[in-house]
């Protein structure tokens, strides 16, 4: 009897073991399956679709802060393509510097108006000059805040009879502003001051 009675004790513990380590499985599982469901969720959230033409493209979206080099680099090579970029018509110069001016604080308008005031864009538009620039290279710091910039860029004053290539070299901050139609980057620069703009080369036409 006593035998009997060890026997059911023996299987009672094994039963108790088996079905502590099935609980444990379980919970194993569950937990898996879990957190394999949330990180396929956030995979799913991460993945845009881009509607182009009729074709649906793939995008991926990420932190603001893996985009500020990337995106700090176009604004600055945005802001000079516009406030750079010149023809001898009237109605084109106001429409980028307009565009210009929205990305820059007073330091930019203050650099207009004192072109202006030395009648630099009535000049180019009474001796048809077209101005275009071109990058070279735009530095970018952002261990500090606001994040300090280099541009190096060339510029070409095609005039009729000659093309004056110049280089250019400005610096400036930029600061953190809300995103808009006008500034899509969401960021504003400030102290903006020409460092260098002298002649290279002049070419004969």
């Amino acid at each position: 009897m006593f035998t009997q009675l060890k026997n059911i004790d023996t299987a009672f513990k094994h039963i108790r073991l088996f079905t502590f380590i099935v609980i444990l499985s379980c919970v194993a599982i569950c937990g898996y399956t879990l957190y394999k469901s949330f990180e396929w969720v956030r995979e799913t959230q991460a993945r845009i679709y881009i509607l182009a033409n009729g074709k649906a493209l793939e995008a991926w979206s990420a932190e603001r802060k893996d985009n500020i080099p990337v995106e700090a680099r176009d604004h600055v090579k945005m802001f000079h393509l516009y406030f750079f970029s010149l023809d001898p018509d009237e109605k084109v110069i106001e429409s980028n510097i307009a565009k210009a001016l929205y990305l820059a604080d007073a330091s930019a308008k203050r650099q207009y108006d004192n072109l202006k005031e030395s009648r630099y864009y009535s000049n180019v538009i009474s001796a048809n000059i077209s101005q275009q620039i071109t990058p070279d290279s735009i530095r970018i710091d952002i261990n500090q805040y606001p994040f300090y910039f280099r541009y190096y860029g060339k510029q070409k004053l095609i005039r009729t009879s000659s093309i004056v290539t110049r280089s250019l070299t400005t610096e400036g901050y930029l600061r953190n502003v809300n995103r808009s139609d006008h500034n899509p980057h969401g960021f504003l620069i400030e102290k903006w001051n020409t460092l260098e703009n002298k002649d290279l080369k002049i070419e004969n036409r």
